[in-house]
Order: structure tokens, then sequence, then C-alpha cells
């Protein structure tokens, strides 16, 4: 049997989808200043250290590991790129 908070977050998920696709219009869109979303490139998450190093070449500056399980970030230019253990989890335009 499910617990109530999963049965709760299940009934939200279907509101919020329901109310999301009844009207699209009141949706929002985050915009970044000095970015292009068409042209940003970025590395994928699941990605390898190896094939972002391939595509975007070395970072500027590599931080890390920390904390359990070791994340680490690499920075570039436009965007910081983290890591879990050997794979992107995230990526963060800079401003």
């Amino acid at each position: 049997m499910e617990s109530t908070s999963t049965m709760l977050r299940k009934a939200m998920s279907v509101i919020l989808a329901s109310t999301m696709l009844a009207a699209p219009g009141l949706t929002e869109s985050l915009l970044i200043e000095g970015i292009d979303p068409a042209t940003a490139s970025q590395p994928d998450r699941g990605a390898t250290k190896a094939e972002v190093i391939q595509e975007f070449g070395e970072p500027a500056q590599r931080l890390g590991p920390v904390g359990e399980p070791p994340i680490s970030s690499w920075e570039y230019t436009p965007f910081v790129v983290y890591f879990e253990f050997d794979r992107v989890v995230h990526t963060v335009a800079k401003r």
C-alpha cells in the first residue's frame, strides 16, 4: 500500500501537469542576459570527463572533489560543469 505522502506527490504531479497542458500561455521561461539558449552549447548530463574535454577542451580551472559522493567542478568561460565521480550531473551558465 502506498504511503500518504507518495499518493499526495502523485496527485500534485497530475494536477500540475494538467494545469500546464490546459494553460500553456501561463508558463514562464527564464532568460539569462547574454546567453542565447538556441546557440549555447553545454555538456550533456551523463557525459564523461573525457567526453567533456574532447568537446570543450581543457577547463580554465578544476575544483574538488568534495563530499560523498565526490562532487567536483570544472570552470569554463561561459559555464561551470559539475561531476559526480566521472559523469556530468549539472551544468550552470555563468553571468
